[in-house]
């Protein structure tokens, strides 16, 4: 060991030409130049193209609702609550949601469950 050498080029986890760099990568799970999970550009200065994952997303729940009515908006909002209760428990307090506070989603995903399930009992129900 050099005592009056500094840190290398690459040492630091900033620095996009090393060891470290490349490391904090593999620990995200990305490659040099790979788009972040949110879209943005890699650090590295390669511009990816936007990629809509979210319109086919938005598009196939949309389709599943469809074809499926109260009891996919049921099982999608319970999918909801417990994913973000489990969150919550977890130390989430803030969400990317509209809502933004996982309360307020909370609640509003458990009304859409509970409306679901009375589009789904009340016309059983003898009048």
């Amino acid at each position: 060991m050099n005592p009056g050498a500094g840190p290398r080029a690459g040492d630091r986890p900033d620095d996009p030409t090393g060891v470290a760099y490349e490391q904090a990568l593999a620990a995200q799970g990305r490659a040099p130049g790979q788009a972040t999970a949110d879209g943005q550009a890699p650090e590295d200065g390669q511009a990816q193209p936007y990629d809509p994952l979210k319109l086919c997303v938005y598009a196939t729940v949309a389709l599943l609702a469809w074809l499926f009515g109260a009891w996919a908006v049921l099982a999608f909002a319970v999918l909801g609550v417990a994913g973000y209760w489990r969150a919550r428990r977890a130390g989430l307090t803030r969400s990317k949601c509209y809502l933004r506070d996982t309360r307020l989603v909370l609640a509003y995903l458990g009304l859409v469950a509970l409306a679901a399930a009375a589009a789904l009992v009340l016309p059983h129900l003898p009048r």
